[in-house]
């Protein structure tokens, strides 16, 4: 075969491969936004009632919902907006701390318990009692001992909330409410969802 006709060939051959590349993209190629086209219906999945909410993620607090509100020292209040059960056993208690004080709040060491240093500054003295079963739960922790809650938490300033969760294991099924307790605040019996 001459250097002419090799040539020939193979730049037919790069056509070739040219064309089914660009077919292949335009048969992946996006272009799909999720919206149904005309004469199509959107999918199930997305057709919700507008009297549906969709539940929060874990660790989010649900806004609207108010299962408990109790006072604590210097103007703080807490509010619990959810006690859910976690598909792995957990229980994720989450809510804000809101200061209504006209100054600024710092933290108090009584809400971290007995932490030493890992969480720092945290709501990890916070506990859980199961009334029915006499049980008491503490904040879980992670391989390197730090509390499976909010951390970072120096200061709330006036007329401000922060957002707030901590994990328990979760009690039995049967159990429908618990207290919730964190240091200097009253406690507050909460319901539990999942």
């Amino acid at each position: 075969m001459s250097m002419r006709h090799a040539v020939k060939a193979r730049g037919g051959a790069a056509v070739v491969v040219a064309a089914a590349l660009a077919l292949a993209l335009a048969g992946c190629g996006g272009g799909d936004d999720g919206k149904p086209k005309s004469g199509q219906s959107a999918p199930a999945a997305s057709q919700q009632s507008g009297s549906q909410k969709q539940s929060p993620t874990a660790g989010e607090p649900a806004a609207t919902e108010v299962l408990a509100t109790v006072s604590g020292e210097e103007g703080i209040v807490l509010e619990v907006n959810s006690a859910r059960r976690d598909p792995g056993g957990f229980l994720t208690v989450s809510g804000q701390l809101k200061n209504t004080s006209g100054k600024d709040f710092t933290h108090t060491t009584a809400w971290r318990g007995n932490e030493l240093t890992s969480s720092g500054e945290s709501v990890a003295g916070a506990t859980l009692v199961d009334k029915a079963a006499k049980k008491r739960y503490y904040v879980l922790r992670d391989t390197e001992g730090r509390c499976l809650c909010t951390t970072g938490v120096n200061m709330i300033s006036a007329g401000k909330s922060i957002p707030f969760f901590v994990q328990f294991p979760a009690p039995p099924a049967s159990t429908a409410e618990a207290d919730f307790s964190l240091p200097t605040f009253a406690t507050a019996t909460v319901k539990i969802s999942g």
